[in-house]
C-alpha cells in the first residue's frame, strides 16, 4: 500500500475488511506481525516518536472530554504533545469552531464534536492526517461540512490525507487516489480517474442474441456480469468497438445497438470486492448547535 504525498487517499472496503486495523498499524497502535510500516520514507519501528509526531489522527470516536470546552480539549492536546498553544486559534478557524470553542463539548452536536476532533488532529501542522470513517453517524449537513474540510486539507495545510470509509460515494467526492481492501488484502490501488476508466465494456443488441454471444466468446471476449439476454455486455479486451462491430456484421448479424461504456468505480468495487457498494451514510439523532 502506497499513499502518494500531497493528496487525499481513500481507503475503501466493506465493514470488517480490515480498514481500522490497518489504520491502527499505520499510527503505531498495533504492531505488524509481518512486514513494515514506513512513514515519510522511514521505518516506523525505528523512529516511532519522531515520525508519529508528524501525524494527525482521528480514529473511531472523537475522544474529547465532554466536561471541558472545545478550546480546553485543544489546550490539553497542546500540552501533552508540546505544541505551541497559539496554534489553537488557527485550527479552530480552519474547522469553523471558533464561535463555539468556549462551550462545553457535551453541548455540541456530533458534527461539532467531529470538527473539534479534526482541529485537534491538525495541531502542529502534521504532514499526514489519518481519518477513520470521519463521517460515521453524521447527518447530511455534517457530512457535507466534513467533506469540504477534508478536500481543503492538502492545498490549505499541506497535509496528505489517508481516509478510510465503507461509503463509495464519500470517497468519490474527496479522494484523488484509492485503495480497495477485501479481507485484509489490497486488491486494487491507483489514481481514482485511472481506476474508474479501466477495462471498458461494450453493450450489444442484435437480431440473434444467443448466437451473437457465442460469436463474441469465440473472439476471446469475456462476458460481464451485467450481461442479459436482451443486452449483451462484454469486456472489450484489446479489441476496438469498430473491430467488434465489423466481426458481427461479417458474421451475418444485424446489429441494432452497440455502445462502449466506462467500467466506473462502482463496477470495479463490485468486481474486486464481490459486493454492492454503499453510497449513503445513516445518520443518528444528535444535539443541534
Amino acid at each position: 500500500m502506497t499513499v502518494p504525498d500531497g493528496g487525499v487517499y481513500g481507503f475503501l472496503g466493506p465493514n470488517g475488511a480490515g480498514k481500522s486495523t490497518i489504520m491502527r498499524l499505520i499510527v503505531g497502535l498495533l504492531r505488524p506481525s509481518a512486514g513494515t510500516v514506513s512513514l515519510f520514507g522511514e521505518n516506523l519501528a525505528q523512529r516511532p516518536r519522531a515520525l508519529l509526531g508528524q501525524v494527525g489522527i482521528l480514529i473511531e470516536s472523537h475522544g474529547l472530554y465532554e466536561h471541558l470546552t472545545g478550546r480546553e480539549n485543544l489546550l490539553l492536546a497542546c500540552r501533552l504533545r508540546g505544541i505551541d498553544r497559539r496554534d489553537i486559534g488557527r485550527v479552530l478557524d480552519a474547522v469553523a469552531m471558533h464561535r463555539a470553542a468556549d462551550r462545553a463539548v457535551k453541548t455540541y452536536s456530533l458534527g461539532m464534536k467531529q470538527r473539534t476532533a479534526l482541529a485537534r488532529a491538525l495541531l502542529g501542522r502534521p504532514r499526514l492526517v489519518v481519518l477513520d470513517e470521519p463521517t460515521n453517524g453524521l447527518d447530511p449537513e455534517g457530512i457535507m461540512a466534513m467533506r469540504d474540510l477534508i478536500r481543503e486539507l492538502p492545498a490549505r495545510f499541506g497535509a496528505t490525507v489517508l481516509l478510510s470509509s465503507h461509503l463509495l460515494g464519500e470517497v468519490q467526492e474527496v479522494a484523488d487516489h484509492i485503495g480497495l481492501l477485501r479481507q485484509g488484502e489490497l486488491v486494487a490501488e491507483g489514481p481514482l480517474r485511472a481506476l474508474s476508466e479501466t477495462e471498458p465494456l461494450i453493450a450489444i443488441s442484435t437480431d440473434r442474441q444467443a448466437e451473437a454471444r457465442t460469436a463474441l466468446l469465440a473472439l476471446g471476449l469475456e462476458e460481464d456480469r451485467d450481461s442479459a439476454e436482451e443486452r449483451l455486455v462484454f469486456r472489450m479486451g484489446r479489441l476496438t468497438a469498430a473491430q467488434i462491430n465489423r466481426s458481427l456484421v461479417e458474421g451475418g448479424f444485424a446489429v441494432s445497438a452497440l455502445a462502449q461504456e466506462s467500467r466506473g468505480l462502482e463496477r470495479l468495487y463490485r468486481d474486486k470486492l464481490g459486493s454492492q457498494p454503499s453510497f449513503e451514510a445513516h445518520s443518528v439523532q444528535e444535539n443541534r448547535p
